[in-house]
């Protein structure tokens, strides 16, 4: 039976390459608050409070394939978009026309922000929850007033799907029949 319920935790856990997910109903007080309580590792999420999900993670089927590499989340026009965790930003400003924000985690995986106008610059160390800048209206294929595109990879090309940060793992377990075939008697 432990076996059995490694292997799930196991399977459940191997898509999120060892990332730890965050409850999306953390608190998230803001950093600059010397109040405000520690939090715990993971990562969160970058609007408050927790957004609608206005256009999901479609996989490429190859490097230079087709695809969404990242979540357009719901927002509005100047709100403050947060470090999902603490990094440090390897980069803050126009990008193709739109303003963009980028932290490297010590995790390996790298959180993408835009369209944002940036309050961070690069070399910056930001904590999870520290504001990187505003959101933009005007994001393509948008059809809110505002959507902030969150996109995670790990490596070069590696993209994920940054939902899998955020939202708790469910593990169900199965009950395990008196006696399979092959397995020895009680």
């Amino acid at each position: 039976m432990a076996a059995a319920v490694a292997l799930v935790a196991a399977a459940a856990l191997g898509g999120l390459g060892g990332v730890a997910a965050a409850a999306p109903d953390q608190p998230r007080p803001a950093p600059s608050d010397p109040g405000a309580p520690a939090l715990e590792p993971g990562y969160g999420w970058p609007l408050d409070p927790p957004p609608a999900v206005g256009n999901p993670f479609r996989e490429p089927a190859h490097r230079y394939g087709p695809g969404h590499r990242g979540v357009d989340l719901v927002g509005r026009p100047g709100q403050s978009v947060r470090a999902a965790r603490e990094g440090t930003v390897v980069f803050a400003g126009p990008l193709a026309g739109r303003g963009v924000v980028s932290v490297q985690h010590d995790d390996g995986l790298r959180t993408t922000y835009e369209p944002v106008t940036a309050a961070v610059a690069a070399g910056a160390v930001v904590r999870r929850g520290e504001v990187l800048g505003g959101l933009e209206p005007g994001h393509p294929g948008c059809p809110d007033p505002a959507c902030l595109h969150w996109g995670v990879r790990r490596g070069e090309a590696d993209y994920l799907d940054p939902l899998l940060l955020v939202s708790p793992t469910r593990l169900r377990l199965l009950p395990v029949p008196e006696r399979e075939p092959g397995w020895p008697a009680r």
